[in-house]
């Protein structure tokens, strides 16, 4: 077992571990929001596995995963869009994880990015490996602003309430 590996087992159990319970169980909220953050630990941990196990094929399938996890989040926030948008989040764990999902992807994820991209070197397995990067934080900032409430799916900017 090399380093790569070491850290892919580590992130699985202490990342996304707790994702699956949170996604598993508790109130719409808390569900959703879990969802998104096991997306972001899911694409790391296939990033760190591309590396660990020499298979380039696997950021291919991080990719995917940065492409389609936000939006699929998005889905979700337009569907439950009364339940998440109609009351506030009373829980304290979905509390916690709208003030944290953010801030979580945008350290979490060139910890892992950037060391990968010095070992693959220049070239286009680093340039993949950015794009990805920048597709986790992108995507995890825009899900969570629409999850926090702060903006209303298919609702205009200054619409006037009916």
């Amino acid at each position: 077992m090399n380093g790569w590996l070491l850290a892919a087992a580590l992130l699985l159990v202490v990342g996304f571990a707790p994702t699956v319970w949170g996604a598993a169980s508790g109130p719409v909220r808390r569900r959703v929001m879990a969802q998104n953050l096991a997306t972001l630990a899911g694409c790391l941990i296939m990033l760190l596995l591309a590396q660990g196990f020499a298979r380039p094929s696997y950021v291919d399938l991080a990719l995917v995963l940065a492409v389609l996890g936000p939006a699929g989040t998005l889905v979700y926030g337009r569907l439950l869009a009364d339940e998440l948008t109609g009351r506030p989040a009373r829980d304290r764990v979905a509390r916690a994880l709208d003030r944290a999902m953010t801030p979580l992807a945008v350290i979490f994820v060139p910890l892992v990015v950037l060391p990968l991209c010095v070992a693959a070197g220049p070239g286009r397995a680093m340039a993949k490996l950015l794009v990805v990067g920048a597709l986790l934080v992108g995507g995890n900032v825009v899900s969570t602003r629409v999850l926090s409430g702060r903006h209303a799916p298919g609702r205009e900017a200054g619409a006037a309430d009916d």
